[in-house]
C-alpha cells in the first residue's frame, strides 16, 4: 500500500497478510481524493474513518496535514497496525478506536467535517449508514459522507447520494450535508 499525496507521498506500508481488509486501490484514492481536494482545506478538517482497516485511508488525510483522524474498527489486528504504523510516521493527529462500527456511531459525539466508510462489501448493513449518520447528526454543516462499496451494488438507504463514482470493482456513495439556511 502507498501513499499517494501530501507530505508523506509515495510512502510505502507493508501489512501484514492476516489481516481480514481489501484496501482501496491507489487509482481509487488517488481519484478520490483529487474531488476532495477541490472542496476541502485539509488542514481545517476532523475526519472519520469507519472500518479502517490497515488505516489507508487514515494515512492519505494525515499526510495531508488534517487536524484530526479518528479510526474505528473492530479487528483488533487492524487496530494495533494502525497504531504503530501511525507511531513510527509521527502521525499524532491519528487516534484508533476499538469498536464495533454501528456500536460506535450509535453514541452521541461531536460532529466530523468527513466521514469515510469502507465497510466489507458483502455487510447488509451498509444501506443503513447513511440514515444513522444522519439522523445521529455526525456530520457538520456541509460535510461529506463517503461510502466506499462493490461498483455493482446501489446502497439502498432513504437518503440519496449527492455523487457517485466508479472506479473499477469500487464506487464511492458520496452524501452531503446541506449547510442550513437562515429562516427569511
Amino acid at each position: 500500500m502507498r501513499i499517494t499525496g501530501g507530505n508523506l507521498r509515495g510512502r510505502n506500508i507493508q501489512a501484514p497478510d492476516n489481516l481480514p481488509v481489501r484496501p482501496t486501490t491507489d487509482f481509487a484514492k488517488s481519484a478520490l481524493f483529487n474531488i476532495l481536494n477541490n472542496y476541502f482545506d485539509f488542514e481545517q478538517l476532523n475526519v472519520l474513518d469507519l472500518f479502517s482497516g490497515t488505516g489507508s485511508i487514515a494515512y492519505e488525510f494525515v499526510s495531508r496535514s488534517v487536524l484530526s483522524v479518528t479510526c474505528v474498527d473492530e479487528d483488533i489486528n487492524c487496530i494495533k497496525f494502525i497504531k504503530k504504523t501511525a507511531e513510527n510516521l509521527k502521525m499524532n493527529q491519528l487516534k484508533c478506536i476499538h469498536s464495533e462500527v454501528f456500536r460506535f456511531i450509535n453514541q452521541p459525539m461531536n460532529p466530523f467535517d468527513i466521514i469515510f466508510a469502507d465497510p466489507p462489501f458483502d455487510m447488509k448493513e451498509t444501506d443503513n449508514l447513511p440514515d444513522i449518520i444522519f439522523e445521529k447528526k455526525l456530520l457538520k454543516e456541509d460535510g461529506w459522507l463517503i461510502v466506499e462499496h462493490q461498483s455493482k451494488r446501489k446502497l439502498n438507504s432513504i437518503i440519496q447520494p449527492s455523487d457517485f463514482r466508479k472506479y473499477g470493482n469500487c464506487a464511492f456513495s458520496i452524501y452531503h450535508q446541506k449547510e442550513k439556511k437562515p429562516n427569511s
